[in-house]
């Protein structure tokens, strides 16, 4: 950009040159001097931004920088809240599935059809999806804090409320409260960051409907002071959300850790890699079951759930500016292994089923999955992107009440194509068209059109 001014500064005392006296000379040198001082400012001064994050431990591969794009972020008060609002709603055409399950994975948490309650993902038509209120600041010049409220549909929840170090040196940074945990690549975003407008299968059989895992506790993470980027981290949480229970007991109910690299790849390429893990315990976990005859009972696992995840993330964009054309792929896979008992028994006593009334058994699983998508952008403002997934329900031993429900081996599968346009990057409206399997039985071809709009200071999405 320096250059370009130098050059239509130069061209304009070319064509001049003859008229001007020495007085214009000297007078548009010198306002060609100020506006080398000007941008060499604004350069040293995004050079700093970029040296403290790093400092703190937030740093990633070269395309993880934002630049600020709006000066209502450049201009938010680093002592006050920033305040935003993300409005997300759909219209959304499938079959009427009332109880949406995947089969052969345990549900997280049982459905209250009775009551006409309608979940999240089994809601047709028109809606609210998912809105955030979101206030952040820096508390002083050691801390920052940040709190998100989530709106689904007449119901509110505080989905995040955390503080974070801004000074601890060395590459360490301290997190704690409620926040999104680390592990894998999409779990940490939220909805409205998300390149589809649904979570991936593999989300939802892992962490349920809501398709991220969120916990109450503390998070230790280590930048290793390395060309490559290099980032270790490790949690200690409360464990309350699905696949563990919240067991009200002293200490922690939940651990996790991950390690992710990255690196670029000359100018046009970047990429981060990661490997992590998490250990749950749950305590009489319920989920709607089906036993032999169709009849659904209720099951009560209580043991132990621990997952491994993979994630890999390959970014492209011309000369390193992803602002017109920009490529990524992302891919992730999980296996998870539980080990427990689990307690079969009716769900209503006039509807007795083979549980007899209740049968406690050995319930050993190994289940896995996987997917992976494609988002190409090939104006500023249109992209478009394909997904698939599949997972496998595996090996599960359920002793005794192998004999009352119904295990089915299935592999669950999904295809996802979208395409959305973006005013700006606070407005974007999407359409997407997905061919279900998840359902054993059931193909279901669903077309989705969602909106998100983000008011107010927001601050710049991770890589």
């Amino acid at each position: 950009m320096q250059k370009t001014f130098v050059m239509a500064a130069m061209l304009a005392v070319a064509s001049t040159a003859q008229a001007a006296d020495n007085a214009d000379l000297a007078a548009i040198r010198a306002q060609i001097d100020e506006m080398k001082k000007a941008y060499e400012q604004r350069i040293a001064a995004l050079e700093q931004k970029l040296a403290q994050a790093e400092a703190r431990g937030t740093s990633t591969p070269a395309q993880e920088v934002a630049e600020p794009s709006q000066p209502a972020l450049a201009a938010a008060n680093s002592f006050n809240p920033e305040v935003s609002l993300i409005l997300q709603g759909q219209y959304k055409n499938m079959k009427d599935v009332p109880e949406r399950s995947i089969t052969g994975f345990f549900p997280a948490g049982i459905y209250d059809q009775g009551n006409g309650a309608i979940t999240g993902i089994s809601k047709r038509g028109f809606s609210v999806d998912h809105s955030e209120l979101v206030l952040a600041a820096n508390i002083d010049p050691y801390w920052r804090g940040q709190a998100i409220v989530a709106m689904v549909d007449g119901s509110a929840e505080v989905e995040e409320a955390w503080f974070q170090s801004l000074g601890l040196g060395g590459g360490v940074g301290l997190k704690g409260g409620r926040f999104r945990s680390g592990i894998g690549y999409l779990n940490e975003q939220h909805p409205h960051m998300w390149d589809f407008a649904d979570a991936p299968l593999m989300y939802r059989a892992m962490f349920g409907d809501e398709g991220s895992y969120v916990q109450d506790g503390a998070q230790l993470k280590w930048l290793a002071p390395t060309d490559t980027f290099v980032e270790i981290g490790t949690e200690a949480g409360r464990g309350a959300a699905f696949p563990g229970t919240d067991r009200n007991r002293n200490g922690r109910g939940a651990a996790a850790a991950f390690v992710h690299v990255g690196d670029d790849v000359g100018i046009a390429h970047s990429w981060r890699a990661g490997v992590s893990y998490l250990t749950t315990k749950a305590k009489e976990r319920e989920g709607n079951l089906e036993d032999i005859g169709g009849v659904q009972t209720l099951g009560r696992f209580t043991g132990d759930s621990a997952t491994w995840l993979a994630d890999f993330v390959w970014k492209w964009s011309p000369n390193g500016n992803p602002q017109y054309q920009n490529f990524k792929f992302q891919a992730e896979y999980f296996n998870r292994r539980e080990k427990g008992d689990l307690l079969c028994s009716d769900m209503d006593s006039a509807h007795p089923t083979a549980c007899g009334g209740g049968v406690n058994s050995l319930y050993r699983t190994r289940q896995s999955g996987w997917y992976a998508q494609g988002v190409y952008q090939f104006t500023p403002n249109w992209r478009g992107g394909l997904r698939y997934e599949q997972l496998d329900s595996g090996q599960r031993d359920f002793g005794a009440n192998a004999a009352n429900l119904m295990l089915t081996d299935y592999r669950p599968k999904k295809t996802s194509a979208m395409i959305d346009y973006s005013w700006s990057e606070f407005s974007r409206v999407r359409l997407q068209l997905a061919q279900d399997k998840s359902i054993l039985g059931i193909v279901d071809n669903q077309l989705t059109l969602q909106y998100v709009m983000s008011l107010g200071a927001h601050g710049a999405h991770k890589f």
